[in-house]
């Protein structure tokens, strides 16, 4: 089974690439994601691969990232996704866009996939969500976040404390958040941090 290939990119298509690893080219399926990446043909890459081995045929998916492959094994789990899918979900979808979908229940992020319709969609955020919370390093993130109220601290000063506790650039997340708060008047924390994160899933 291979797990790495480090070799000479040659031709970069839409879904897939070739490694040229010591005279032997690897075709590689992989995300756009991944694709985008990747160094200009004749560079050097490393790819991290998966070997999917089936009866006709033993193919080979790429990614730039672990991260990035680890989800496509998640993805791989759930009823109705094969390695086509997976792809076109990463490709449309970074990890932390998934991960905050799955988080927030929102459909949306999945159906923009090709080959992803709402009855998927529904079995994937359903699926999805207990294996995401035994993920290595990721179960807190999918708990709702604990926030220290400081006296005197505004809501907007909360809200962004707790987005950037989860892994968010402040510089990202403040237009969201004051948006939310202006048009809200009566909205609480937990609102904003669910509404704000279904919107940052999307972007």
């Amino acid at each position: 089974m291979i797990g790495q290939l480090t070799g000479f990119v040659g031709q970069v298509e839409s879904d897939r690439c070739l490694v040229d690893v010591n005279g032997v080219g690897y075709v590689v399926f992989a995300s756009t994601q991944t694709l985008s990446q990747l160094p200009k043909p004749p560079e050097i890459a490393r790819v991290l691969i998966e070997t999917v081995v089936r009866e006709d045929a033993i193919q080979l998916y790429g990614f730039a990232e672990s991260e990035e492959r680890e989800w496509f094994r998640l993805l791989t789990t759930v009823q109705g996704v094969g390695s086509r899918v997976a792809l076109a979900i990463l490709s449309v979808s970074q990890p932390m866009a998934l991960l905050q979908a799955v988080n927030a229940g929102d459909k949306q992020v999945f159906t923009q996939a090709s080959g992803v319709g709402p009855r998927l969609a529904t079995r994937l955020l359903t699926e999805l969500k207990p294996k995401v919370a035994k993920m290595p390093g990721l179960s807190h993130v999918m708990q709702a976040p604990v926030v220290e109220m400081a006296p005197g601290a505004s809501l907007e000063a909360d809200a962004l404390m707790a987005l950037e506790g989860l892994g968010f650039r402040r510089a990202e997340i403040w237009p969201v958040v004051s948006r939310l708060i202006q048009e809200n008047e009566a909205i609480e924390l937990d609102q904003i941090i669910r509404l704000a994160l279904r919107e940052l899933a999307r972007s």
